[in-house]
């Protein structure tokens, strides 16, 4: 339960500093997104094949080997929370992410970040995690059918 709370309080904390509303950012599909980035690979997923580094702008949800992730993006810097205490911070840009954690680990230390779309983010670390996928949480609110069973260990 307390894991749950903590994930809220990040999620609220983060909302009160998203500096815009998601509703009016968005573009057609297909629509260039920024310098650099190239097209899309037309590898239909429906998701962004070529994310740019605005598009991870937010609070992004997981539920990994049984424990709630919670990757925090704002501008360039990055934070990740998990059940178990780790605490994350460092970097994120256009397609890669880069933590340094307090515990030491270093499951999410290097990640590239494979697609971003319409609510979901998928993150290949660069460790025995492997692909990661994250649910985005609009305003502050954990989103719907996120899987909460044995969190609170």
């Amino acid at each position: 339960m307390a894991v749950a709370a903590s994930l809220v309080g990040v999620l609220a904390l983060t909302a009160c500093s998203s500096g815009g509303d998601s509703d009016g950012d968005a573009s057609p599909s297909g629509a260039p997104t920024s310098a650099g980035t190239g097209g899309g690979t037309g590898d239909g997923s429906g998701g962004g094949s070529s994310p740019a580094a605005g598009d991870l702008e937010g609070s992004w949800l997981a539920t990994t080997d049984g424990k709630a992730v919670a990757l925090v993006v704002t501008g360039d810097k990055a934070g990740l929370f998990a059940t178990g205490g780790t605490v994350c911070s460092g970097s994120a840009g256009e397609r890669t992410i880069k933590l340094s954690c307090t515990d030491g680990s270093k499951d999410r230390a290097s990640g590239t970040v494979d697609s971003v779309g319409k609510g979901e983010l998928k993150v290949t670390w660069k460790s025995d995690l492997g692909v990661e996928t994250y649910t985005k949480a609009e305003g502050g609110k954990l989103p719907t059918g996120l899987p909460t069973a044995g969190l609170g260990s």
